[in-house]
């Protein structure tokens, strides 16, 4: 039977943000645990398996698992070792204190948070995440949720679509929006990102904006479908706890919502005396690496260490 990554290219997967930066701020020990609490493609694991670290892998999509597992399999003879070194578990990481304990990575020195949407999420069109592509409205990163985008946007009134706009989307325009999409949704089912995307298009002038008008209105639809905000929020401080002595905490977030979470948790991390904030300024990428990978332009890179 073939795989639907037999034809598909390791950077087609996902590139991997900031991952010099990544390595450095781990300081990756041979024979160390470490926990990549957003697997993706596998390019940051990778790098920690090649400096001689011991991962656990986790992701709630189950195409990362099978990708990354793929890819291991291609790439991991090189190691030359017989010590199971890699372990790739589904799931979503606010579990990640369970899910390390069932796999023995009690204590670990670094963990790794790769936030938001992977490329191949992206650019494949039955996922439903991008409004540049025809496909179901989906957006579920585990594809076993019950509840899709299509969902939210055939049940939810109009004041719950705009606070849903304007609290996770953060987007100016959630009244218009909210009040076309009810409107359009009377006359015909809205089932497709290019449905939805042509009733934003519509709802208001692009002005002088630089970003489609679908792009808010679709971060906001993703993250509550998955979650994601809470999640973080529960994962962040089990994945303190799992930290030995000196062990460091790394979290890569795309958008504000995300990296406001993030920066007050250590913040209050630190000020429980728990440790200390290695970056009192997020870490951004070099021109150079937004030049090769336009989606890591918004990355930013905060670093915790456990005392």
């Amino acid at each position: 039977m073939n795989s639907p990554f037999d034809k598909l290219r390791i950077n087609d997967f996902h590139v991997s943000v900031l991952s010099k930066e990544v390595i450095e701020n781990l300081n990756v020990e041979k024979g160390k645990k470490y926990i990549d609490a957003t697997i993706g493609g596998g390019g940051h694991s990778l790098e920690i398996l090649e400096r001689g670290g011991i991962v656990l892998g986790i992701d709630c999509d189950r195409e990362a698992i099978e990708f990354t597992n793929r890819r291991w399999k291609i790439e991991g003879g090189k190691w030359k070792t017989e010590e199971e070194i890699l372990t790739l578990v589904k799931g979503n990481f606010r579990d990640i204190d369970k899910i390390a304990h069932l796999n023995n990575f009690n204590k670990v020195s670094g963990i790794i948070f790769d936030l938001g949407v992977s490329s191949y999420q992206l650019q494949t069109a039955e996922r439903g995440f991008s409004f540049q592509k025809v496909g179901p409205l989906d957006m579920r990163m585990d594809q076993e949720l019950n509840v899709k985008a299509a969902d939210l946007i055939k049940i939810l009134k109009k004041g719950e679509l705009y606070e849903l706009f304007v609290k996770l989307g953060e987007e100016s325009s959630a009244w218009k929006f909210s009040s076309s999409i009810v409107r359009a949704r009377g006359i015909k089912p809205i089932e497709t990102t290019q449905d939805l995307a042509r009733i934003l298009e519509r709802s208001v002038h692009r002005g002088k904006s630089k970003i489609h008008r679908a792009t808010k209105v679709f971060q906001a639809l993703r993250i509550a479908v998955n979650d994601e905000l809470n999640s973080l929020k529960e994962a962040l401080p089990k994945a303190l706890d799992l930290l030995e002595k000196n062990g460091r905490l790394l979290a890569i977030s795309f958008h504000s919502l995300e990296d406001r979470i993030v920066k007050n948790l250590f913040l209050e991390f630190e000020s429980k005396g728990k440790g200390k904030i290695i970056t009192k300024k997020p870490i951004i990428p070099s021109l150079l690496e937004i030049e090769k990978n336009r989606r890591a332009r918004s990355a930013k890179l905060r670093v915790f260490e456990r005392n």
